[in-house]
C-alpha cells in the first residue's frame, strides 16, 4: 500500500493522476497553521536577548552581573557560564521534548488541529507566567509551560502543512514553518533593541509579548480544518473527501484520495506506532528522520548562536547595544535565507541544499575559530576589523543554515514517515530535536568558557559528519507524492535491503 513499507504496484501509478489548485481556502489554511512557527521562534530569540539584559540578571541571577563587569583574561570567554542561567533557557525545551509523546495521541486520535490549539493555550499561560515572575520559580514553570506548547506546536505544524500540500510544492509550503520561526526570532530580536533601553522592567515586556503569536495561533486555530489524511485517519471518510477536494480547488481527487484511504488502512492496522518504528521496514526512517536529521540540525550550532548571540556578541567584546544590534541583523539573514530556500527547495531538492549548505557553514565556522585563536581571548576587545569579519562569518554561517538545515530539519523529516507511523514519528522527531536543543542549550556557555574558540572547530567537524550522512544514506524527495516516498526507499543502494523481502520486486 502506498503507506506501508511493502507498496503495491498499482499504487505507485497514481501520482500523474494528481490534480490541484492554489485556493485562498489552501493559502488560508497553511499561513494559519505556519503562525506556531512563530512560537518558537519568538522564544528562541527573546530568551537570549533577556538573558543579556542587565536588569533581568540583576534582579535573578546577581552573581552573573558581578562577573559581566568585570575585564579579567579568564572571564572573556566565561562571563555567562553559570548553569542556572543556562536553565532559564533550556527549561523550555525539556519540557517540550516531553510534552510532545502526549501531543503525538492528541495529534493522531483528535488531529493536527487539536494539537495546534493546545500549543497556543499553553504558551500562552507560560508567558504570563514569565511576564510576571518575582522569583526563579515562577521563571521556571511559566518556561516549561512554554515548552509544552512548543511541544504540541512543532508536532503538528509540519505535519499539516505538509498534508495539506500538493506534492509539487510542498517544499516551499512546508518551509512555512521556518518562515515563521525566523520572522518570530527577528521580531523578538527587535522588541529586545527597544525593551533593553526600559529600565527596570524592559525584559518583562519582551516575556510578555510571547502572547501576542499565542493569541493568533489560537483564534486562528479554531477555524483551521483539519487535514484529509488525519480526518481518513480517524474514519471521517466523507469529510476527508470534502476537505481534499475543497483544498485542491477540484472535484477530480479519486487517485489522490484512493492513495489516502489506502495509507489510512495501513495505519489504522498499526496499534503500536511507537513499536512499529523500530521494524525492519521503517529502518530508514528511524534512522534519518526520526534520530538522525533532528539531532544534526542541532549539533551544526545554530540554534547557540541564535540562543545566546547577544551573549555572544558581548563576550567578543561587543557592546550591549550592538550585540543586540548584531543579533538583529543575523536573524535578518536567517529570514531571506528561508524565503530564497522556499523558492528553489521544489526546483533544486533537498539533497542539493544540504550539501551546500554544509560545505558554507564549514568554512564559516573555520575562519571564526581561525580569528578568535590569534585576536581573542587577551582581555581587551576585539579589533573593530576582525569584529566585522565575525559577523559577516555568522551571517554567511546564517544564511547557510537557513536555507539548509533549519528548513529541511523539519521538511524532510515531515514527508518521510507513512501515515501508519507519521504522528509518532514526528513526536520522536521533535523529541530528539529538543533534546538536542536543550543539550546545547545547557552545555554551549560551559563549552565556550573550557574550549574557547576551539568550540567552533568542534561544530565544523560535526557539520562534516552530518554532510557525508545526507550524502550517502538520503534519497531525493522532491516533487514525489507524500503517500508515494516511501518507494524510494525500495531503489536506494543501502535501503532497499531493510525494506524489501527477498522475494519482492521493487516498483519504480
Amino acid at each position: 500500500m502506498a503507506g506501508g513499507g511493502f507498496v503495491d504496484p498499482g499504487a505507485a501509478k497514481r501520482a500523474h493522476l494528481y490534480e490541484h489548485k492554489i485556493t485562498g481556502y489552501f493559502i488560508f489554511s497553511c499561513v494559519i497553521a505556519a503562525l506556531g512557527g512563530s512560537l518558537f521562534g519568538y522564544d528562541l530569540g527573546v530568551s537570549g536577548g533577556v538573558t543579556s539584559m542587565d536588569d533581568f540578571l540583576i534582579e535573578f541571577f546577581p552573581d552573573v552581573y558581578k562577573r559581566k563587569q568585570l575585564h579579567l583574561v579568564e572571564t572573556d570567554y566565561c562571563k555567562y557560564d553559570n548553569q542556572l542561567l543556562t536553565l532559564f533557557t533550556s527549561s523550555l525545551y525539556f519540557a517540550g521534548l516531553v510534552s510532545t509523546f502526549g501531543a503525538s495521541y492528541v495529534t493522531r486520535t483528535k488531529g493536527r488541529k487539536a494539537s495546534i490549539i493546545c500549543g497556543s493555550i499553553s504558551f500562552f499561560l507560560g508567558a504570563v507566567l514569565n511576564a510576571a515572575a518575582v522569583n526563579l520559580f515562577m521563571l521556571i514553570i511559566g518556561r516549561i509551560l512554554l515548552g509544552v506548547g512548543i511541544g504540541f506546536g512543532n508536532q503538528a505544524v509540519p505535519l499539516y502543512l505538509s498534508e495539506m500540500a500538493p506534492a509539487k510544492i510542498r517544499g516551499a509550503v512546508n518551509q512555512l514553518f521556518q518562515f515563521t520561526t525566523c520572522a518570530g526570532i527577528v521580531i523578538a530580536n527587535i522588541i529586545n533593541y527597544f525593551t533593553e533601553k526600559i529600565h527596570p522592567w524592559g525584559w518583562r515586556l519582551s516575556l510578555g509579548l510571547a502572547v501576542v503569536p499565542a493569541t493568533a495561533m489560537f483564534i486562528g486555530g479554531l477555524f483551521l480544518p483539519e487535514t484529509p489524511n488525519s480526518l481518513v485517519e480517524q474514519g471521517r471518510i466523507d469529510e476527508g473527501r470534502q476537505v481534499l477536494e475543497k483544498v485542491r480547488g477540484t472535484s477530480n481527487v479519486d487517485a489522490e484520495f484512493a492513495d489516502l484511504v489506502e495509507a489510512s488502512e495501513a495505519a489504522r492496522a498499526i496499534k503500536h506506532p511507537f513499536r512499529n518504528l523500530l521494524a525492519r521496514k521503517n529502518r530508514p526512517q528511524l534512522v534519518i528522520a526520526a534520530l538522525g536529521i533532528p539531532a544534526f540540525q542541532q549539533l551544526t550550532g545554530m540554534n547557540s548562536i541564535l540562543f545566546y548571540a547577544p551573549v555572544i556578541f558581548q563576550s567578543l567584546g561587543f557592546g550591549d547595544g550592538a550585540s543586540l544590534y548584531s543579533s538583529i541583523i543575523t536573524s535578518t539573514t536567517l529570514v531571506l535565507a528561508t524565503l530564497v530556500s522556499m523558492a528553489v527547495v521544489d526546483k533544486f531538492g533537498r539533497r542539493f541544499l544540504f550539501l551546500e549548505g554544509g560545505t558554507q557553514m564549514i568554512i564559516s565556522m573555520l575562519v571564526v575559530a581561525i580569528i578568535l585563536a590569534l585576536k581573542f581571548g587577551k582581555g581587551a576587545l576585539i579589533p573593530k576589523t576582525d569584529g566585522i569579519v565575525l559577523v559577516i562569518m555568522v551571517c554567511l554561517f546564517v544564511a547557510a543554515y537557513g536555507w539548509s538545515w533549519g528548513p529541511l530539519g523539519w521538511l524532510v523529516t515531515s514527508e518521510l514517515f507513512p501515515l501508519e507511523t507519521r504522528s509518532a514519528g514526528q513526536s520522536v522527531v521533535v523529541c530528539v530535536n529538543l533534546l538536542f536543543t536543550s543539550l546545547v542549550a545547557q552545555c554551549f556557555l560551559v563549552s565556550l568558557c573550557h574550549l574557547r574558540y576551539g568550540i567552533f572547530l568542534l561544530f565544523a567537524a560535526l557539520i562534516v559528519i552530518m554532510s557525508l550522512f545526507i550524502y550517502f544514506l538520503l534519497p531525493e524527495t522532491k516533487q514525489v507524492p507524500i503517500e508515494e516516498v516511501v518507494l524510494l526507499w525500495q531503489e536506494h543502494w543501502f535501503w532497499k535491503k531493510y525494506v524489501l523481502s527477498p522475494d519482492h520486486k521493487s516498483v519504480v
